[in-house]
């Protein structure tokens, strides 16, 4: 007798904004109950006060919640290939035990997401990015003998960023694991619990990785010996922050992730996001590389740059102008940076601005005063350096505070 089919059973969908499994920590936290999204999960763009959460990623420590970020894991023979496919900087030159900062373009150059490359092994990596990739990853694997695995709800992560990063650590008990960690190392430091030194703050910072169902109980050990060092959590707003004074992009802000464009026209290309040394031409065939040949033969269309603006007023989203006239450009992410005492922002500007020209440029600010619109031309100048940086983060080992 021929068997019966095996009927599905019904299983539940969640509706809205799946929670992580840090929120019973985050709600009992929370003062400001100010909740967004990110990839379809709950999480916190301000916790208590906007303020104090930046001045804590800047003298002291601090955690935030990085679970809902989209995690991918490329085994088998043939690995390196498929990641060498994919992104535009040489995979191969990742150690083992590195992390990489890593972006990847369609077949026109144009950038789909960037993100980071942890090499676990010869052939054993894992992507994190903030788009969903795995149809993506799954069609660059075709033909090679690799697998792709979602690990998005299997691994969590906690960011710990600030000064004290490590005075918390060696009294959680992690100090002889990473005392030698370098900037952008990665180690086992137990069982299940994996540490890379890297963030978005450009401080002093560690990333913690851990299984989706342990992560509440390492939340809760450094939570408990957080106290001597200022431990705060924070939300989305202060590390946007503190990302912008670093001169970190962020994807959906500073640039479109190409997938997500409606129009043409709108994705841009690592060359035109300033990152002409993350394309290896060199070492094969990747995603984009005819295309992105072709640019560097006739030069970009458009700079990403930082702006020093004249002022104290936030420039975001401010239109750009030459000799006053012109309309140039505009700014991605404008911010008053309170440790380095200057308006700041990240800018897209129209080739050659930003490029060959750079001078007589000016940015064209509206100020709401007590109800009544004042509009402001302010100069701006270009910068080639990070608009915060501290020997801390490179110091290894890192100094107690």
């Amino acid at each position: 007798m021929a068997k019966s089919a095996k009927i599905p059973q019904p299983f539940a969908v969640p509706i809205g904004l799946v929670p992580t499994p840090l929120q019973p920590r985050l709600e009992a936290l929370s003062q400001a109950k100010a909740w967004a999204g990110w990839a379809g999960y709950i999480t916190a763009r301000v916790l208590d006060n906007v303020e104090f959460e930046y001045f804590a990623i800047r003298n002291q420590v601090t955690l935030f919640d990085i679970s809902p970020m989209h995690k991918y894991r490329i085994t088998g023979p043939d690995a390196l290939a498929v990641m060498n496919r994919l992104i535009t900087r040489d995979a191969a030159k990742i150690g083992i035990g590195r992390v990489g900062y890593a972006m990847w373009c369609n077949e026109q150059g144009m950038v789909i997401d960037d993100g980071t490359i942890f090499r676990f092994g010869e052939a054993d990596f894992r992507l994190c990015c903030q788009e969903p990739m795995l149809t993506w990853l799954l069609d660059s694997a075709w033909g090679f003998d690799a697998e792709i695995r979602d690990e998005s709800e299997a691994i969590a992560g906690l960011s710990l960023q600030g000064p004290t990063a490590f005075s918390l650590l060696a009294e959680a008990g992690f100090g002889d694991a990473v005392a030698g960690l370098k900037p952008f190392d990665l180690d086992e430091v137990e069982p299940g619990i994996w540490i890379s030194r890297t963030g978005f703050t450009g401080d002093l910072g560690y990333e913690l990785w851990c299984g989706w169902d342990g992560v509440l109980a390492l939340w809760d050990r450094l939570w408990a010996a957080g106290g001597n060092w200022g431990l705060r959590a924070i939300g989305g707003e202060a590390l946007d922050i503190a990302r912008i004074e670093a001169g970190f992009i962020a994807a959906g802000v500073d640039f479109q992730p190409v997938h997500g464009a409606i129009r043409l026209g709108r994705g841009r290309s690592p060359l035109e996001l300033g990152f002409a040394r993350m394309v290896d031409f060199d070492k094969g065939h990747f995603n984009g590389r005819r295309a992105l040949l072709a640019e560097r033969a006739r030069g970009p269309k458009h700079h990403l740059v930082r702006l020093d603006i004249g002022g104290f007023r936030p420039a975001d989203g401010a239109l750009l102008y030459h000799k006053k006239k012109k309309e140039v450009g505009h700014v991605t992410s404008g911010i008053w940076s309170p440790t380095a005492k200057r308006n700041v922002a990240l800018a897209e500007l129209r080739a050659p601005y930003g490029g060959a020209v750079k001078g007589d440029l000016w940015a064209e600010i509206y100020v709401n005063l007590e109800g009544q619109w004042d509009k402001r031309l302010v100069p701006v100048r270009i910068e080639d350096k990070p608009f915060f940086t501290h020997k801390r983060a490179r110091a290894t080992p890192p100094n107690r505070f």
